[in-house]
């Protein structure tokens, strides 16, 4: 009789203690039901960083150490030998490699402003609604994009060409002559082939953006007095500023890949060497030199000089918004 007493009053006292482990329990098991979803939908982002991007880093990064060597005045067997950071020095130290990094800097310089404002602009002009039919000029104006770059490399190419353009042609018979290929005209001509293959698709990204902006805020700044283009450029271009810099960090990077231009126009003008580029001094080395240790040691510097720069861009972004909201 005592014992059931005694059960009967301390079984309330452990309720609580019973609903807190129970709830502990729930708790738990949804905690490894979201990491186990989360797991299944990361694998195969994990799975394309591992394959295309950490093995053949890891794989460059590994062939930059060895070079081949061939003993006996190059009449004995080739071997592979290390050689630590000889390449690399050997690719630091190179006049062609820093005059093909400053070319890039140069095109950079011309190419990503003219990209990023030229994109904006047109993004901006087709969300006033002064354009009309705005699906088929967004059409047209991305058209162009779809084209892949050696074709699009191919057919300024053929305008480029003396003796095949009709725009020399059509400049000649003003008396007007120009030559696209020339030591101070070639490297804008490979910016016109850039920007007419990707300025399309950046204004598409802009126009998106732009769709998101609420209308109550661009009516309120016209309500309070703001014109076309000061709401363009003080409303609707901040609201918009996460995705410039997306662009301008996207555009530097395969800037900085410059290649398929520069290959293509080299067969009309010796004003491009066979090395004018980081990426086609990678080339070279590799596929005309056959120094695989080189190349992977070049490709590697052109890596790192990538990610500085995107690193530094996004923290400069990340600073000057800081201090905008400090200052309100």
């Amino acid at each position: 009789m005592t014992t059931t007493t005694a059960s009967t009053t301390t079984a309330p006292a452990d309720r609580p203690a019973a609903a807190a482990a129970l709830h502990r329990s729930t708790r738990k098991g949804a905690r490894r039901r979201e990491l186990g979803a989360a797991s299944v939908l990361m694998t195969p982002f994990f799975a394309l960083l591992v394959t295309v991007f950490l093995i053949p880093v890891g794989t460059a990064i590994w062939l930059s150490f060895f070079s081949q060597d061939e003993p006996g005045l190059g009449f004995g067997p080739e071997r592979t030998v290390f050689v630590g950071l000889r390449s690399y020095a050997a690719v630091l130290t190179d006049p062609t490699f820093l005059g093909g990094l400053g070319t890039v800097a140069l095109y950079c310089l011309i190419y990503i402003p003219l990209m990023v404002v030229g994109a904006l602009a047109l993004a901006l002009l087709l969300d006033s609604g002064v354009v009309r039919m705005r699906a088929w000029a967004q059409l047209a104006l991305f058209l162009p994009h779809a084209v892949p770059g050696i074709i699009a490399a191919l057919i300024w190419l053929y305008l480029y060409t003396p003796g095949l353009s009709p725009i020399i042609d059509l400049f000649a018979k003003g008396d007007i002559t120009i030559n696209f290929l020339g030591i101070h005209t070639v490297l804008p001509s490979i910016v016109n082939i850039s920007l007419w293959s990707n300025l399309g698709y950046n204004m598409v990204v802009f126009y998106a953006a732009l769709q998101a902006v609420p209308r109550e805020v661009i009516e309120a700044s016209v309500v309070d007095g703001a014109g076309p283009l000061r709401s363009a450029l003080q409303v609707k271009t901040p609201l918009v500023r996460p995705s410039i810099v997306m662009v301008a960090i996207f555009t530097l990077i395969w800037a900085l890949q410059l290649f398929t231009e520069p290959k293509l126009l080299s067969l009309a003008t010796p004003m491009i060497s066979q090395r004018y580029s980081p990426s086609m001094y990678i080339y070279d080395a590799a596929f005309t030199r056959n120094n695989y240790g080189m190349a992977a040691a070049a490709s590697v510097v052109l890596l790192v000089v990538t990610i500085a720069l995107s690193y530094g861009v996004t923290r400069w972004t990340n600073r000057a918004d800081s201090s905008e909201e400090n200052a309100r």
